[in-house]
């Protein structure tokens, strides 16, 4: 008897540990941009396998505006306790803080767990546009100095340097169209609002749209006959559209190291990888040590294009 009741109360002092340990909270992944755009995508790709690896329910937040920098702001602000994420294209890190005339936060305040995906930025347009190449641009833009409108994801973000380097490059000058996001800028296309947008690629599938530039180093499989801006004679014209996980700074190694291997552990996850492929999204993993140095060069790198195009806002 005594050793049943011993056992009896083993198990229940067990139990009560059990109950006494606290489960696991929520991870919040925030997307800086509307949902619909390709950084929603991938996230939504990835959020299942994600919260297998880290043991617990990611829930993805879109909070959208100012091309990224609201909900990257939240990040900033937030506990740095790995609870809470930030899963955004290159513009609101690499490119925000050294255009806007007071950001509301550094680059350097943000710490990368992982490059996730990267591809070049496609100039996409409606394919009963009538434009087909790059010569019908610069053809449109000439004839009406300023006119000719292009839309882009907001304003400093990488469609709109993309072009600004294309129009320095043609000699030619273009009517900037923001929006919110490339989902807000395709729906203005649809509409006829706009004729041109350069953004992610898997949007001219997906759309139903016609690819007119790659800004790559290379052609890309899905659109091989869709040339580069370096064969086309503009070899500076390559900007690529990353996307990664960050979190605020502050969050200790050993959170960093356990986010990373899970990021690492997703990416490789087959199914990951085949709905990454269907979806176009080409999977680009860097460890958190790799994808810290890729960044701040990126950032160096649009911020020198920044100067020199005057692109700064103004105060």
């Amino acid at each position: 008897m005594k050793r049943l009741a011993r056992r009896a109360a083993m198990a229940a002092l067990a139990t009560l540990g059990l109950a006494a340990a606290p489960a696991r909270a929520q991870v919040q992944m925030i997307i800086p941009w509307p949902a619909g755009g390709g950084t929603d995508v991938i996230g939504r790709l990835i959020q299942p396998a994600l919260s297998e690896q880290l043991g617990t329910q990611v829930v993805i937040r879109n909070v959208g505006g100012a091309t990224g920098t609201i909900g990257t702001g939240e990040v900033v602000r937030s506990k740095p306790d790995g609870q809470t994420l930030l899963l955004t294209s290159m513009a609101a890190v690499a490119i925000q803080p050294a255009f806007l005339a007071r950001p509301p936060y550094r680059a350097d305040q943000l710490i990368p767990v992982c490059l996730v995906a990267e591809a070049p930025a496609v100039m996409m347009t409606p394919r009963t546009s009538g434009i087909t190449s790059l010569a019908d641009i610069a053809a449109k833009a000439r004839a009406a100095p300023g006119q000719m409108p292009y839309a882009s994801g907001g304003v400093g973000g990488l469609g709109h340097l993309a072009m600004t380097a294309l129009t320095r490059a043609l000699g030619v000058q273009m009517n900037h169209i923001p929006y919110r996001g490339s989902g807000d800028a395709i729906l203005a296309m649809q509409s006829g609002t706009v004729p041109l947008l350069t953004a992610e690629a898997t949007l001219v599938h997906q759309y139903q749209l016609h690819a007119v530039v790659v800004f790559g180093e290379q052609r890309l499989a899905d659109y091989p006959n869709t040339p580069t801006a370096k064969e086309l004679g503009h070899p500076d014209l390559v900007f690529p559209l990353w996307t990664a996980i960050f979190v605020p700074l502050a969050t200790p190694d050993a959170v960093l190291d356990r986010l990373d291997a899970a990021c690492d552990r997703t990416l490789r996850t087959p199914s990951v990888v085949e709905s990454m492929t269907r979806a176009s999204h080409p999977i680009r993993y860097l460890n958190r040590h790799r994808a810290g140095e890729y960044v701040r060069s990126e950032a160096v790198k649009y911020a020198a294009l920044i100067q020199s195009s005057g692109l700064r806002q103004a105060e």
